[in-house]
């Protein structure tokens, strides 16, 4: 949610600075794009496929590697430093804590108000990526899900200081307009 986020308001900055500047917006062009649209076509479909436990987290892995792969061959664009080192963490945690994102049963509590802190036992998978566990069976969990979207926000999200590096480098990248090219 944080990545859309990000990308509505750089787009929305990006244009609005083209328009100012008197200057046609152009969007960065990526290599490898293909990468990207595997990667996030991954964990769009992996929800949706019935299969183990192990499978299913080695594909969110692989996921994981498509996007930091794409990032680091994009590296000399505005913004994508910050986004591969965000995608860098995110794969590292997720690495280190056996394939999913870890995120604490309070986090996972506030996010399902509905449900009490006893119906997320431990090393539970919660979600699409990530897995309950508490802060001192975490690896690295200083880059865990451990972030919350404001209560007056319309969608409650957790996200990781990986995803925020990530749509800051999606914000950066986009909220330029690429060239001075006149109208």
């Amino acid at each position: 949610m944080i990545l859309l986020f990000a990308v509505a308001a750089g787009l929305t900055v990006g244009l609005g600075l083209a328009h100012r500047k008197r200057v046609r917006y152009e969007a960065p062009v990526f290599q490898f794009l293909w990468l990207m649209f595997i990667a996030f076509g991954l964990q769009f479909v992996l929800p949706r496929l019935s299969v183990s436990t192990s499978l299913f987290a080695a594909l969110l892995i692989t996921s994981q590697i498509l996007l930091f792969v794409f990032a680091l061959l994009n590296h000399s664009l505005p913004g994508m430093k910050a986004l591969t080192l965000g995608a860098a963490l995110n794969l590292l945690v997720m690495i280190a804590n056996g394939g999913f994102m870890p995120i604490r049963p309070q986090a996972a509590a506030y996010l399902v108000p509905e449900r009490s802190l006893l119906d997320f036992p431990a090393s539970a998978r919660f979600g699409a990526k990530d897995i309950i566990l508490m802060p001192e069976a975490t690896r690295f969990e200083w880059l865990a899900d451990r972030f919350l979207t404001p209560a007056w926000f319309p969608y409650q999200s957790a996200f990781s200081l990986g995803d925020v590096l990530i749509a800051a480098g999606a914000f950066w990248l986009l909220a330029r307009p690429a060239h001075s090219i006149q109208r």
